[in-house]
């Protein structure tokens, strides 16, 4: 079975946010629309979606990095912070929207909470595990089944290309000597 690791993580995020806009638990409150996604923003995000991108990059996240708190999380969707003529510096993301998104992986039953030592934070749940699973091996498999298809297809075609490329001589620089002038 194919895990987390094996996919694209584009591909991944956007599998996952799609199945988790099926959801009923997932819904973005209504101040999302308006809502930069931290300090370091000059504006809130352009598409409609990406509450649940960021859900599922959350989710994502906490499956790689778990247990791991709200505060851990801010410093990783944080950015730099354009102040002028200043340098700029690091301002860590919105603890508000991470939080409501972790409150609705949990009530989802995809993570929850843990305390492993002295460490406290999130950790996903079998059934986030496997539902990440599944999608990185549907992945797996599309581009499986796409790559042997381009090389049956294109392997006569390929070789054929491969062979011209060969076959072409190169050209050599010819170095123009500079003119002399002529004061005669």
């Amino acid at each position: 079975m194919s895990k987390i690791f094996d996919a694209q993580t584009k591909e991944l995020l956007d599998l996952i946010s799609v199945e988790l806009k099926k959801k009923r638990e997932f819904v973005p409150p209504e101040w999302a629309v308006y809502v930069k996604t931290g300090v370091n923003k000059e504006r809130p995000p352009v598409s409609r979606d990406w509450w649940y991108v960021r859900a599922a990059s959350v989710l994502r996240k906490v499956a790689i990095l778990g247990p791991i708190g709200v505060n851990k999380l801010r410093v990783k969707y944080g950015g730099k912070k354009r102040r002028g003529h200043q340098p700029s510096e690091f301002r860590r993301a919105s603890g508000n929207i991470l939080r409501k998104i972790l409150q609705q992986l949990e009530k989802a039953g995809y993570i929850k909470q843990v305390q492993i030592g002295v460490h406290k934070g999130r950790k996903i749940t079998p059934l986030g595990q496997s539902f990440l699973d599944k999608i990185a091996s549907t992945i797996s498999k599309n581009t499986k089944k796409s790559v042997s298809n381009e090389a049956n297809a294109g392997s006569d075609a390929s070789t054929a290309d491969d062979n011209k490329k060969q076959k072409k001589p190169r050209k050599k620089k010819v170095e123009q000597k500079p003119e002399e002038n002529k004061t005669n």
